[in-house]
């Protein structure tokens, strides 16, 4: 099926696109494109324009800040995967990125992308979460920051608002991270994370955890996060944190996997992945 007729528009700046935000109110903005242009050919989403930020180089790249890394928001899976300052300094992000979809996904998919559509079944979203990311937002009113443990609020829902653009991401105190990693249990075709389980360790011993696509939208594991921060990562401990993954959650079912099996693999998951920033 053909997208519902709309307008293109392919700003020029930041400034821009927000200005073209304020002037069409049922715009969207264009990016890599994967999730959107999807949803439009089922007519799913109607959009009267797009706005087409995919050429805003402010908007890509690498850098670090002190002990912080920042990553323009339309910085692709590819360029994360082949960046330098990331194989140096936050590996995971690169792993993470190379079990993305496919090749073209991974080409012209964005970390911003990804992060503003909160698809619960994607990836980036849980790594994020782990590494206590934080969104730079831009709009009308000025710049904005946001903590990955708020930006998230459900099922493709965030606190972005319709005519703010998000501009980076900022990952803080890189160098605390002693080990991190992320492993899923992914769906044979799609490439889609069944589950998918972050978890980082810090020098200071402290844990983060947490989930995507098991839930509704990607989350911390707060339980396993106070059942094993602090404690020696031994194979009991390890066990007894992994049976804390379930706790206060709500799983979702579907013809892939029920929420039942989804529970199930969110402990062993946890379990795994708990194990490998063990060492």
């Amino acid at each position: 099926m053909y997208p519902a007729e709309f307008d293109y528009h392919r700003p020029g700046s930041v400034a821009d696109a927000i200005k073209l935000l304020q002037d069409n109110p049922e715009a969207k903005l264009l990016a890599g494109g994967h999730s959107l242009l999807p949803v439009m050919k089922l007519r799913l989403a109607q959009p009267t324009a797009l706005i087409d930020i995919s050429s805003l180089s402010e908007l890509s790249g690498v850098s670090e800040d002190g002990d912080a890394l920042v990553i323009g928001a339309n910085t692709t899976y590819h360029d994360l995967m082949n960046s330098s300052v990331i194989k140096n300094k936050l590996p995971v992000l690169a792993e993470a990125s190379d079990l993305v979809g496919d090749v073209q996904v991974r080409n012209k998919g964005t970390i911003g992308g990804a992060a503003a559509h909160a698809d619960p079944a994607s990836d980036l979203p849980a790594v994020l979460l782990a590494l206590n990311a934080e969104f730079k937002t831009v709009g009308p009113s000025g710049e904005k920051t946001h903590k990955a443990t708020d930006f998230f609020v459900d099922m493709f829902t965030t606190t972005l608002e319709p005519e703010e653009v998000l501009t980076e991401i900022r990952i803080p105190d890189v160098s605390s991270v002693a080990s991190a990693t992320y492993l899923k249990f992914a769906h044979p075709a799609s490439g889609y994370a069944i589950v998918g389980i972050a978890a980082v360790k810090t020098g200071s011993g402290e844990v983060r955890a947490a989930v995507t696509g098991s839930v509704p939208i990607a989350v911390r594991l707060s339980a396993v996060e106070s059942e094993i921060s602090g404690k020696d990562l031994s194979d009991d401990n390890i066990a007894a944190a992994a049976e804390k993954a379930t706790e206060g959650m709500d799983f979702v079912g579907d013809i892939h996997a029920s929420d039942e099996y989804r529970a199930h693999l969110t402990k062993v998951y946890t379990k795994r992945a708990l194990k490998k920033i063990a060492g």
